[in-house]
């Protein structure tokens, strides 16, 4: 489970005040969980997956990294995740491929498929684990994104945030990251592009992963 643009992207744009509990949903080798270790160095981090390779490369990755006082892993599926911690701040960069073909290495199948079940399941879990004051921030393809926005009201939960991620200004939305909680607001929506031309990257992209990327 390589570093991918979507998993940094999250780690990066996410933004919560007064933050001392954080949960990343669907770890992989745990990348994200890091990068909020890293911004929020007052911050607890927790972080569950459900494929016991990724969460042992997780925990060793945690364990071998300067924030190992303060990141966890736990090798479960969501559903089966118990804890008596709230969380002000819920992270994930979650399988969506709905109800599409299936891949068929297992593995990978697990990294990226999902169907709608899953993330009423997602939606109904992150909002027993909350804080009144607390915030989800979740990076979709346009669809699902919207998908999870239309269902979370039924959990109580409403945007808060909607972040329109681009390849360049050429091209359409690829992908929303989202923010939910239980306030309601007018949303805020901002557009974000990675390129500005063929492999030359924004200086917003640059800027936002400087701390993360050895490259920027």
């Amino acid at each position: 489970m390589k570093i991918n643009t979507d998993g940094v992207l999250l780690g990066a744009v996410v933004q919560k005040n007064d933050t001392k509990q954080i949960l990343d949903i669907g770890t992989g080798t745990g990348v994200i969980a890091l990068m909020l270790a890293q911004r929020f160095p007052d911050a607890l981090v927790d972080a569950v997956e459900i494929d016991e390779s990724a969460a042992l490369a997780a925990a060793a990755n945690f364990s071998n990294s300067n924030f190992s006082a303060r990141v966890k892993a736990y090798h479960c599926a969501i559903a089966a995740y118990n804890t008596d911690i709230k969380y002000d701040l819920i992270v994930s960069n979650p399988p969506y491929f709905v109800n599409d073909l299936k891949n068929p290495e297992q593995r990978k199948g697990i990294a990226r498929h999902a169907d709608q079940d899953f993330f009423e399941l997602l939606l109904m879990k992150t909002s027993e684990l909350l804080t009144d004051e607390g915030c989800i921030w979740l990076i979709l393809p346009v669809k699902q994104a919207e998908f999870v926005v239309e269902r979370a009201a039924a959990f109580n939960l409403v945007l808060g945030e909607r972040i329109n991620v681009c390849s360049d200004e050429s091209k359409p939305v690829f992908r929303h990251i989202i923010c939910l909680q239980r306030k309601v607001v007018a949303p805020k929506i901002s557009d974000f592009f990675i390129y500005e031309s063929e492999k030359i990257y924004t200086e917003a992209y640059k800027r936002l992963l400087k701390d993360f990327l050895l490259a920027f």
